[in-house]
């Protein structure tokens, strides 16, 4: 991997990660507050964390089943009491959190891999038509749609809008572009081109997005006016998404190097090099541990300051899904049909169900309960049993 920030841009990169304190400071006092209840977007929050607020009871009972009309890949959004996902037959669904029914659904152009964002009262998405849309969260009607010349598989991320006033969404596309729409209007604020396709979700922090794809560069972006400020060569297309703490960037590649880039010094801090198999699963991190599955067939748990192995959990096929944390538990889908909750501390199993197709989904864990998409058409929802609800509920 080589690491090549323009010097024309290294300046401005470091001016902007040298104020990065102040700058977090202002956006979290200006982000929408992140109800405990839920999951509202891809990896649970704009840094692509994927780390869950409260606990998680094991062992977990199936609660409902939603049938769509094609295999799910799109990764569940829960906010508001309701359930949000697309599906291969071309349709964006809501359903209800707490019975599992149907709420209303949306028939697009297209399959639908993007993982939804909820925002607000609204809901967006992209689409294989290449188009991305916005709804009413809950009613279904459609507010605005923008489109792009390719299919947008990644997941559209937010932050707040340059004149502080509202919103922007923030979204990749295979067209090879990074666009940055006014969240009310669906107004094109600024676009940046990459040299190939977007297949992941842009991360955001600190006045700042990092995003790769398929030309092997990990590209750091101004979130104000589009501006590139440097790039990361990598040796391979990226087809997961970033996860960013303070001042560092965490994901892998398609062949079989997992890495940490300070974004400050534009330096690699560590790569994790194991057997070779692509790492196409976005990261989870918490406290000192980073977690992702790999097509080897394992979740992976690292050191995320030095890259050291902490534990490794096996499977029985690979793991494309995307680790969600909560307390002290790993929630993963797997090629081989199960979806399993390890223990973070040290990758020992302690639940798991046999769905029996693959799951590519990744989990959303909000209120004690887990949902995930599989590839037999259904959504699943898992929480404690109603007695032990009842008490977490007291």
């Amino acid at each position: 991997m080589r690491i090549v920030i323009h010097r024309a841009l290294l300046a401005a990169l470091c001016l902007a990660l040298g104020v990065w304190g102040g700058v977090v400071a202002r956006a979290a006092a200006s982000e929408p507050e992140m109800p405990k209840a839920a999951w509202p977007m891809f990896r649970g929050d704009p840094a692509l964390n994927g780390v869950a607020a409260g606990k998680l009871s094991t062992p977990l009972t199936l609660r409902w089943t939603y049938k769509t009309g094609g295999a799910v890949r799109s990764s569940p959004a829960v906010a508001d009491g309701r359930v949000f996902v697309g599906s291969d037959d071309e349709r964006l669904h809501a359903v209800d959190f707490a019975k599992g029914t149907n709420l209303w659904s949306f028939k697009t152009g297209g399959p639908i891999e993007s993982s939804p964002l909820v925002l607000e009262g609204k809901v967006f998405i992209g689409c294989d038509d290449g188009v991305m849309r916005a709804f009413d969260a809950a009613k279904g009607n459609l507010l605005w749609s923008f489109p792009t010349g390719d299919k947008i598989p990644g997941s559209p991320n937010f932050t707040r809008a340059a004149d502080g006033k509202g919103w922007s969404i923030l979204f990749g596309s295979f067209d090879s572009r990074l666009y940055c729409l006014d969240a009310g209007t669906g107004r094109s604020n600024w676009a940046f081109e990459t040299g190939t396709g977007i297949k992941g979700t842009p991360a955001v922090a600190g006045g700042l997005t990092v995003v790769g794809g398929c030309d092997a560069m990990v590209h750091v972006i101004s979130l104000t006016n589009g501006t590139q400020l440097g790039e990361v060569e990598i040796g391979a297309p990226m087809l997961a998404s970033p996860a960013m703490h303070q001042r560092r960037a965490y994901v892998g590649h398609n062949e079989n190097v997992f890495f940490c880039v300070d974004l400050e010094r534009g330096t690699n801090l560590w790569s994790y090099k194991d057997r070779g198999f692509a790492y196409i699963s976005s990261p989870a991190m918490m406290g000192e541990r980073v977690v992702f599955g790999g097509r080897d067939k394992r979740l992976h748990c690292l050191n995320k300051d030095t890259g050291n192995v902490i534990w490794t959990f096996p499977t029985r096929s690979k793991v494309d899904s995307s680790p969600a944390i909560c307390a002290d538990k790993v929630v993963v889908g797997s090629d081989d049909g199960r979806l399993y909750i390890v223990s973070l501390k040290d990758g020992k199993e302690q639940w798991s169900y046999a769905i029996g197709q693959p799951i590519t989904s990744s989990p959303a864990v909000a209120d004690g309960k887990v949902v995930v998409g599989c590839e037999d058409g259904n959504v699943y929802c898992f929480g404690p049993k109603e007695a032990e609800a009842g008490r977490q509920a007291r």
